[in-house]
């Protein structure tokens, strides 16, 4: 009897997972029916309007038509037609459109569509959706933070010290700067400041890190020689298969830092990469400012492979702007004020 439950529970959750899946796939398909369905309402749009002549308004007549005759679907609307035939004209190729935009949500692509025009960068966001599973609040976050901008940009030397296609990889990988608009940081911040608000906000790091970045730990302990040593950041890289150290400096980069980043990763690879199965780690200084050429003389005979790049708060109140706003002491009067009318409004309805 136990042999029989216990085979009934295996059969039960394996039924349970192509269930799953054939659900997910139904979804899928559904959009990307949709997204297909949409382009070619866009396409026959802008024909119509090239070979006949129709004006903008056209628009508004096929959507209250559509409409009318289809109440249950919602996505007949004059701004999304106008989308559809953005869309269109953005992707003239409909075999594209199936490999790449399709896979993707509607309304995915509307913000790929509102934000970026050139087509390169149009279809590295949406490659990137593809792979990372993007929801849109996060494409959102993506675009606005430049990120087609930033990959790859780092001063490294990972190209020398790692093999194809490691070392290329893990060049995209990083970015330069990083953007840390999430933090609430004065502009004297301390390194204690930086590191402490990176791990109050690790999703939010972890985010802009990008997809594979597993947290290991933080001020992670190594003993060297009977010394104690503690990196500042430490994780491990799933597509990669190695460590990555991570030193926070709120200074400009000094050659030093890197010569103690490499003693960093030597330690890490003898005390803690699997060799079988661990790739070389990877270290990334993270410095306030950097001098191009000074980062690139001091990684130039560096044996580890590191990166160099910069990160970015949110930046401060415009100039023109202090003094215009209330401070916290007019704020309070203010609300006093306030609590005091209302109190004599009450009394005098209740008298």
């Amino acid at each position: 009897m136990n042999e029989v439950a216990g085979g009934y529970i295996t059969f039960l959750e394996s039924i349970k997972e192509r269930i799953r899946a054939a659900r997910i796939h139904a979804a899928l398909s559904v959009n990307r029916e949709l997204v297909l369905l949409y382009w070619q309402i866009g396409k026959e749009i802008l024909q119509r309007q090239e070979s006949e002549g129709w004006g903008a308004k056209v628009i508004e007549q096929i959507s209250r038509d559509l409409s009318s005759e289809f109440p249950e679907m919602k996505g007949f609307s004059s701004r999304n037609l106008k989308y559809m035939r953005k869309f269109a004209e953005a992707w003239s190729n409909e075999q594209l459109v199936q490999q790449l935009a399709a896979q993707i949500p509607w309304f995915h692509n509307c913000v790929i569509l509102d934000q970026i025009s050139d087509p390169d960068e149009q279809e590295w966001y949406i490659r990137e959706t593809i792979a990372n599973g993007w929801s849109r609040s996060i494409l959102v976050h993506q675009i606005e933070s430049d990120l087609y901008n930033r990959r790859g940009k780092t001063v490294s030397n990972l190209r020398e010290r790692l093999p194809a296609p490691q070392g290329e990889l893990a060049q995209q990988i990083i970015k330069d700067p990083y953007n840390f608009d999430f933090l609430s940081l004065g502009k004297e911040h301390t390194k204690h400041d930086l590191h402490q608000g990176l791990l109050f906000h690790l999703r939010d790091f972890l985010i802009d890190l990008g997809m594979g970045f597993a947290f290991v730990g933080s001020e992670y302990h190594l003993e060297v020689g009977g010394e104690d040593f503690y990196t500042d950041l430490l994780f491990y890289h799933l597509k990669l298969h190695c460590y990555v150290v991570i030193e926070l400096k709120v200074v400009d980069f000094t050659p030093e830092f890197a010569g103690k980043l490499n003693f960093y990763l030597s330690a890490v690879d003898d005390l803690m990469r699997d060799a079988k199965v661990d790739q070389p780690s990877i270290g990334i200084l993270l410095c306030k400012t950097r001098n191009h050429v000074i980062a690139e003389y001091a990684l130039r005979d560096m044996k580890k492979p590191i990166g160099i790049s910069t990160y970015t708060l949110k930046k401060a109140l415009p100039t023109r702007m202090k003094g215009k706003l209330p401070t916290v002491e007019e704020l309070e009067e203010e609300l006093v004020k306030m609590g005091d009318a209302k109190s004599r409004n009450v009394g005098g309805k209740n008298e």
